[in-house]
This record gives C-alpha cells, sequence and structure tokens, in this order.
C-alpha cells in the first residue's frame, strides 16, 4: 500500500459516462441547490461561472457499471444506479463536512463555509432526494428494488454517521464498534453501487455475490483513508497535513492503537482524554502522537486489515461466472482502493 495506484483507462472512460449522466441529473435541481451542489461537485465557481475542478475518484458510479456489465447487460443499464449511488455519496459528503467542521474538499473550501451551513443542509437532502427519483423512475420492477436497495443503504449510512459522530464524545470505542460504524458509514454504499447494476438488470444472484464484494472493499476503502487521514501527503487527499489527529478522531488505527495495550495504547489515551484545545494543536505533537499510533501497532494493523479485506472482496467474487473482462476490472477496483498513497 505504498505506491499508488491508477484506474485501468476502460473505468476512466466509465467514470466520464458517469459523470455526464450525473451533471444531467443535478441539472434538475432548482436554481439555489443547483448552485450549490455544482460547486460542491467542482463543476462551477461559487458565482456559477464554469470550473474544473476534480469532482473525486467516482468509485461509486464505476462499480454500479462495473455491476451492469457482469450481470451481462449493457453497462447504461447501470446508469441510473450509478447516477444514484453518487449522489447520495456527495449528499453524505456534503453534511459531513459541516457536522466535522471540514473547511477544505479537493483543494477547495467546502461548500458550507461558501454558502453557510443552511443552504449546504438543504443541497445535500435535495441530492438525496434526488437519488431515489432517479431510481423510482426506471420503469418495471427493477428499478423498484434498486430504489428499495438505496433507501436500506441511505439507512446504514446515515446510522454510520451517526455512530461516528457519537464517537466523538466517548471515552473508549473499541475496534469491533469502530468496524461496525465503517461498515455503515462506508461499506453500505460501496456495497450497494457494486450490487445495483446487476439489481437493474434483474440479476439477482449477481448482485448478492457484488454485494459481498462491496462490503469488503468498503472495509479497505475505510481503512485506508483513516490511514491517510493521519500519514497522508495534503497535496493528493486535499485535506490538512495530521488531519483526522488534529480533530482528536477514533479512526480505525487509532481504535486499535489503543486496543494493543502497552505505554504508546497508555500516552495516546492520556492525550485524547484532555480537553481539546480551541488553538490548532502544534505539528510537531500531532506528529508526535502520529508516532505513538504507529509505535502501538495501529498503522500496521490497519495496513493489514486493508489487505485482508481487499482479498475478501476479490474472494467474493468465485463462482459468479462473470465475463473475464469484469472479474479483471472489479479486481483492478480492489487493487486501486489498498494502493492509494499513505
Amino acid at each position: 500500500m505504498t505506491t499508488s495506484a491508477t484506474l485501468p483507462a476502460a473505468l476512466v472512460q466509465g467514470r466520464e459516462v458517469a459523470e455526464a449522466a450525473l451533471r444531467a441529473a443535478v441539472g434538475r435541481l432548482d436554481e439555489g441547490n443547483r448552485l450549490v451542489a455544482f460547486y460542491h461537485f467542482g463543476w462551477s465557481d461559487a458565482q456559477g461561472r464554469p470550473a474544473a475542478a476534480s469532482s473525486g475518484k467516482a468509485l461509486r458510479p464505476i462499480l454500479a457499471l462495473l455491476s451492469a456489465r457482469a450481470a451481462r447487460v449493457p453497462q447504461d443499464v447501470g446508469l441510473p444506479g450509478a447516477v444514484s449511488v453518487e449522489l447520495v455519496h456527495n449528499f453524505a459528503l456534503v453534511h459531513d463536512d459541516l457536522m466535522d467542521g471540514d473547511r477544505e474538499r479537493r483543494h477547495r473550501a467546502t461548500a458550507w463555509t461558501v454558502f453557510g451551513p443552511a443552504r449546504a443542509i438543504l443541497a445535500g437532502d435535495a441530492m438525496l432526494a434526488l437519488a431515489h427519483q432517479v431510481l423510482l423512475e426506471v420503469p418495471g420492477p427493477m428499478g423498484a428494488a434498486a430504489a428499495r436497495l438505496l433507501a436500506d443503504t441511505s439507512q446504514l449510512l446515515i446510522r454510520g454517521q451517526a455512530e461516528d459522530l457519537s464517537f466523538e464524545s466517548r471515552s473508549e470505542v473499541s475496534v469491533d464498534e469502530c468496524l461496525a460504524m465503517a461498515s455503515g458509514k462506508t461499506s453500505a454504499l460501496l456495497a450497494c453501487a457494486a450490487a445495483v447494476g446487476a439489481q437493474l438488470a434483474g440479476s439477482e444472484q449477481i448482485a448478492v455475490g457484488l454485494h459481498q464484494y462491496g462490503w469488503h472493499l468498503g472495509l479497505a476503502f475505510q481503512l485506508v483513508d483513516d490511514l491517510l487521514g493521519i500519514w497522508g501527503d495534503p497535496a493528493e487527499t486535499g485535506k490538512p497535513v495530521l488531519s483526522d489527529l488534529r480533530k482528536r478522531k477514533k479512526s480505525l488505527p487509532v481504535t486499535a492503537a489503543l486496543a494493543s495495550g502497552g505505554p504508546a495504547a497508555e500516552e495516546l489515551a492520556e492525550w485524547l482524554g484532555r480537553p481539546a484545545r480551541t488553538d490548532p494543536d502544534d505539528e510537531a505533537e500531532l506528529r508526535r502522537i502520529a508516532a505513538l499510533v504507529e509505535t502501538a501497532g495501529g498503522r500496521s494493523w490497519a495496513h493489514a486489515e486493508a489487505e485482508r479485506r481487499s482479498i475478501l472482496a476479490t474472494e467474493a467474487l468465485d463462482g459468479l461466472n462473470l465475463p473475464a473482462d469484469v472479474s479483471a476490472d472489479l479486481q483492478a477496483v480492489a487493487r486501486f482502493v489498498t494502493r492509494r498513497r499513505d
């Protein structure tokens, strides 16, 4: 996981197809919410003028299109699912930025800092509602089934976000609790993305197998995200150095370190138990705390667990009799997730 990974050209092309459909869908929002959403996605500046900022990796839409291909139908069958999962993902990001007080995402000011908290909340709500509308507009029982999957997923995601928020006021959080939270916050939506294209194609068996693939992939993704939140390069992550420690987040590496026992874990627990300071923490102090997490085994555990979850994800593909190119692409996505630079 120490080298960066890039998506194959075929997957990048799928991302471009999904983004065009996503832009068209977001364009249906009312003028005020459309402006905030376009800014958040990086498509415009705060005045609505076209911009070329990054709109993210689009991992979830890519998975939705691959899911349709896995069911041996054209990828466009999965396009409503690709749009919907990305809308739900970005609804969560807009709200998450506000809840965490994050002022920067993808090297730009976050939507709530530009438009205010109220408008950011409403834009996130509008994206969530639009996500369900897009699937409900698909005719026949497959659209309804996909919409139910997305609704169940949204509930799990919101529950995971609530649990993550509650951890901030708790002195102790177990590794199992942290993994359960990540399952809702991250795994549920990646699992939905991996299954929704096959669901829209009416292939229940493929959808079930791909849901399992996406679930493990989501945990690998969150583990790597948590590593990047401490040791990632701000030039690549778009977030301040040591951002998760600056916020004293009980992320998976931190939780694993605390559970290890020993002097480093005890010192880390003592630091986390101190009252949060109003001034930004000194960077040298944060680097000392990051070293404690590493000494207590949190970093190595998160690396190993991310690799294990990635392997479980690819093993979930066994027995699905997928087209060879789709299987290769899904394995490439798993490699991409675990090889992002930390």
